[in-house]
């Protein structure tokens, strides 16, 4: 598997560590949110930094006093037409602040990486015979959005609330005009 950060395909400095396997000396691990919560002291006392797996039906409350500890959460999609971490993602970013690295693992889908990334994703784990031009891509096939979310691009919504309110009486007139 690849993982595109930032725009560009990266090498993973980032160290999964089962349940049972013995803490590595590195300085980056990922452990499943039950070890986070079973061995936190003993992860926190090893300078390291650390990152959380959590599964699509987890709540993300749980590790919310704990946002400040971590540098990385992962959350995993088991399919595409799972939404939970979207909302999970939007969380984390939005309510709790994390401002660590947000990855998206499972099955990411190109399709869907722009609306991966307005919700606060910024890695991403794809197949290995994916490119990036076409990733890169992804993320520019939309520029208008109905939606407000926290990557704070601006919406349509509030660009009409922009609008000189000449031009607003205009649009009204032409649009009621037209019976729409």
């Amino acid at each position: 598997m690849k993982l595109i950060k930032d725009g560009t395909f990266i090498d993973d400095i980032w160290i999964q560590v089962g349940d049972e396997d013995e803490l590595p000396d590195l300085p980056h691990i990922i452990v499943s949110l039950n070890r986070w919560l079973d061995e936190k002291s003993v992860l926190l006392s090893h300078r390291r930094q650390i990152g959380v797996n959590l599964k699509s039906d987890d709540n993300c409350e749980i590790i919310a006093e704990d946002i400040a500890d971590l540098s990385l959460i992962s959350i995993y999609f088991p399919v595409f037409t799972d939404g939970r971490p979207y909302s999970t993602a939007r969380v984390l970013r939005e309510k709790y602040g994390f401002a660590g690295e947000l990855r998206a693992v499972g099955n990411v889908l190109r399709d869907q990486y722009l609306f991966m990334h307005r919700c606060g994703f910024d890695s991403f784990v794809v197949r290995d015979n994916e490119t990036v031009t076409g990733w890169l891509r992804a993320i520019t096939d939309l520029n208008i959005w109905y939606q407000p979310t926290g990557d704070k691009r601006v919406s349509v919504t509030h660009l009409r609330s922009l609008r000189p309110q000449e031009n607003k009486d205009k649009n009204n007139y032409d649009m009621e005009e037209k019976g729409l």
